[in-house]
C-alpha cells in the first residue's frame, strides 16, 4: 500500500501512546500541513480524555487502525520503551514516516531489523524525540564549539538527575524487561555529546548499582555511569541517576583549551580565564526545549521539502548503537568497542 505524501496532500498523522504523546498530538494539530487522524492508546479512557483536549482525531486502542488507514503518512510513537521497536517496524513495513520517543529500540537485533526495514521501505523519514537538541542553550553552545572560540574540546561530562524515584518503583519501568536508565535518561546526554562534537564514540565502559532503590520493587540498577573515548581523543563521561535525592535536572560540562562551559544548579555559564579573580559569564539561555513537541515542526519540514532522510536516520542509528553497546558493557563489566553499521 502506497501511503507516501505528495506535495498536494495534507499529511495524515496518528499518535500512539498518549502520555507524552499528547504533546506530540498538540504539535501536529497546530501545524496546518497536518491532520491528526488517530489517537491510539491501549487505555481507551486515556484516549478519550486526550481527545477532549486536543480536539481532533479518532480513537483506537491498537496501532492497526492507523496502519489500515491509507491517509496516514506519519506515525508518532510515544508508547512504553519496550514497545517501540515492534511498532517502528510495523510502521516502516507499511511505508510510513516515523517520529518516536527515545529509545528507538533496545537491542542490536532490533536495530538491525529497523535499519533493514527502513532501507527496504525506500528510506522514509525517521527521528527520535531527543528534545535537548532543540534547547536554545545547546544550539548556542554548538555554535561556540564549531566556531573554535572554546579551543580544542578535550572532555565532556554530564549527569542526568531524574529525581523521580516513584516513576521507577511504582510505574511501568519496573515491569519492563531489563529496563535501562541509560536508555531512559542518559541517552539525552550522549546525544548532546555526539551533537556538540560531531563525533561518534569508539569505546565505552559502564558500571552501575541499585543501592538507592534496593528496598523497592525496582530490580534494575537505578544508577549507571559510563565513560566514552572519541576518535579525536575527547573523553566523555555521563551518569543516569534515577533515584537521587534531587529535583529533576541535568548537568553538563564541556572543557576546551580556551574556555569551559558549565550548566548545573547555579545556571549556565562559561569560563574564559584561569585567573583566581576571573568571573564566569552567565548565560541567559534556556537549557530545555519549549515542549516535548519542539522537534516536530522540523520533522514535518523535512518531509514536505522532500529532504534526504538518510543523514537524520543514520544519526539515530549511530546514537542507539552506542547506547546498546553501553548496556552491553554494563552487563559484561568490561570495555566494549562500538561497532557502527556502514
Amino acid at each position: 500500500m502506497k501511503t507516501r505524501h505528495n506535495e498536494h496532500q495534507n499529511l495524515g498523522v496518528a499518535v500512539v501512546g498518549l502520555g507524552v504523546g499528547e504533546q506530540h498530538a498538540l504539535a501536529f494539530a497546530k501545524d496546518p500541513r497536518c491532520t491528526v487522524r488517530w489517537l491510539v492508546d491501549q487505555d481507551e479512557s486515556k484516549a478519550i480524555d486526550v481527545q477532549s483536549r486536543v480536539g481532533v482525531g479518532e480513537i483506537a486502542t491498537s496501532l492497526d487502525a492507523a496502519l489500515d488507514d491509507p491517509d496516514v503518512h506519519i506515525i508518532s510513537i510515544a508508547s512504553f520503551d519496550h514497545m517501540h521497536a515492534g511498532q517502528v517496524l510495523a510502521c516502516l513495513n507499511s511505508n510510513r514516516h516515523v517520529f518516536v520517543e527515545k529509545p528507538l529500540c533496545r537491542t542490536g537485533r532490533e536495530l538491525s531489523d529497523i535499519m533493514a526495514a527502513w532501507d527496504e521501505a525506500d528510506r522514509p523519514h525517521l527521528a527520535s524525540n531527543l528534545v535537548l537538541r532543540d534547547a536554545e542553550l545547546y544550539r548556542w553552545l554548538g555554535d561556540e564549539i564549531s566556531s573554535g572560540r572554546m579551543g580544542k574540546i578535550y572532555a565532556i561530562d554530564g549527569d542526568y538527575l531524574y529525581g523521580r524515584m516513584h516513576k521507577i518503583t511504582d510505574g511501568w519501568r519496573k515491569d519492563v524487561p531489563d529496563y535501562s536508565v541509560i536508555e531512559g535518561g542518559g541517552i539525552h546526554l550522549l546525544d548532546l555529546m555526539l551533537t556538540l562534537t560531531g563525533e561518534r564514540p569508539d569505546t565505552v565502559i559502564c558500571h552501575g548499582n541499585n543501592i538507592a532503590s534496593a528496598h523497592t520493587d525496582f530490580s534494575y540498577n537505578d544508577f549507571m555511569a559510563a565513560t566514552y573515548t572519541f576518535p579525536s581523543g575527547i573523553i566523555g563521561r555521563l551518569s543516569a541517576n534515577f533515584a537521587c535525592i534531587h529535583r529533576h535536572h541535568h548537568v553538563l560540562r564541556v572543557f576546551g583549551t580556551e574556555a569551559a562551559f558549565i550548566y548545573d544548579d547555579a545556571g549556565p555559564r562559561i569560563h574564559r580565564t584561569r585567573d583566581e579573580d576571573g568571573v564566569a559569564e552567565s548565560l541567559a539561555l534556556n537549557p530545555l526545549a519549549a515542549s516535548k513537541g519542539a522537534l516536530i515542526p522540523a520533522f514535518i519540514d523535512a518531509i514536505v521539502a522532500k529532504q534526504d532522510s538518510a543523514p537524520a536516520a543514520k544519526r539515530e542509528f549511530d546514537l542507539i548503537r552506542a547506547i546498546i553497546t553501553t548496556d552491553i558493557s554494563h552487563a559484561s563489566k568490561s570495555t566494549e568497542k562500538i561497532e557502527y553499521m556502514p
